[in-house]
């Protein structure tokens, strides 16, 4: 894929209106997200509607603040997105991740739990991650309050992700901070939203 088929993509998942669903059908019919992103205005007009794309700047502004961080994108349909993942309706097309992609390619087993866990259940929690670490799975979970913080606690000798709802440099819950940066170093952190995004509710899955 080209660098700048890269950024149309990025930029076509970015517009107002534009999910995974229709990303997706737009890439099929139009071939290219150039093409597609030509083709939006015209289409909503013949709609009896009106449509933008995402502003070209915004979306190198976005990049040039992802490499800041020190994370990189993962798009759909490169030979490192996660597998499993893509073959999903509702996969996200464009991943920003920050540290060790090569875990996302190994076998995941995603670990969640309540937020208000009791002490056995965390005890609990970090036990199984660990267990599971220790028989080569990696541990997927959303670095929330409770059992996810319990999960990565326990995995993060042998390989752990945290997926996130928020951009790759806002911690949330504000506590889980040293261990996001925990994860970012040794582990691996994954977000689907641009570099400032709060964790909002329409976020979480």
């Amino acid at each position: 894929m080209s660098d700048q088929e890269r950024f149309e993509r990025l930029r076509l998942i970015r517009s107002p209106r534009i999910g995974p669903v229709s990303y997706r059908q737009l890439l099929a019919r139009f071939g290219t997200a150039g093409e597609a992103l030509r083709a939006i205005p015209e289409m909503a007009a013949r709609g009896g509607g009106r449509a933008s794309v995402a502003d070209a700047g915004a979306v190198e502004r976005e990049i040039a603040a992802t490499r800041a961080l020190g994370a990189r994108y993962l798009l759909m349909g490169d030979a490192d997105y996660p597998a499993l993942l893509g073959h999903m309706e509702g996969a996200p097309p464009a991943l920003i991740m920050r540290g060790d992609i090569g875990l996302a390619s190994r076998p995941c087993v995603a670990m969640v739990g309540a937020r208000n866990a009791s002490a056995a259940a965390c005890r609990f929690a970090r036990t199984l991650a660990q267990e599971l670490g220790q028989r080569g799975a990696v541990v997927v979970s959303g670095l929330a309050r409770g059992i996810d913080t319990e999960a990565h606690r326990g995995s993060l000798e042998s390989g752990t992700i945290g997926v996130i709802a928020s951009g790759i440099d806002i911690a949330f819950p504000p506590e889980n901070a040293a261990l996001q940066e925990q994860l970012a170093q040794g582990a691996l952190l994954a977000t689907e939203h641009p570099p400032g995004t709060p964790p909002l509710a329409r976020h979480f899955p």
